[in-house]
């Protein structure tokens, strides 16, 4: 049915946050990721469910290229089949007692409210690659001073 030449791609357990798995390109490196905490604790569940959902990711990637097709799109629900997986894109798990990374927030203000940004927004604004505009009035939200 597919046909192409695998490669192998790395796997690791250093995933960390709410997500259970990934599959990442990044300089031509292939790698299928999962969270630890979350592996143990819904073993079975992860591997009926997210090992197939990482890789069709990674089939697909081989067949088509990722800048050819959805990430979830008809391709990759078709290798899920394949697989014998159903293909949903998400799975909801009971998170106590598994460590999720929390971004921290910073206080910006604009002309009529106060503003939470995460730390990767206000990081982009440090470095000046961003700015931001308050959806209410419309001006620019700068950081609160006294941090």
């Amino acid at each position: 049915m597919f046909r192409f030449t695998p490669e192998s791609v790395a796997v690791t357990f250093d995933l960390t946050g709410s997500a259970a798995g990934m599959y990442r390109v990044r300089g031509g490196e292939r790698v299928i990721r999962y969270n630890p905490y979350i592996f143990a604790k819904y073993f079975a569940n992860n591997l009926a469910e997210t090992v197939p959902h990482e890789v069709a990711h990674y089939v697909t990637d081989r067949l088509y290229g990722l800048r050819n097709i959805q990430p979830h799109g008809a391709e990759w629900k078709t290798v899920m089949r394949s697989l014998g997986a159903d293909p949903r894109v998400t799975a909801r798990y009971d998170l106590s007692g598994v460590p999720v990374r929390r971004q921290r927030r910073f206080s910006y203000r604009c002309e009529c409210s106060t503003h939470q940004l995460s730390s990767c927004r206000h990081n982009k604004i440090q470095r000046g690659q961003s700015s931001y505009l308050c959806r209410r009035c419309g001006s620019v939200i700068h950081r609160t001073t006294g941090e």
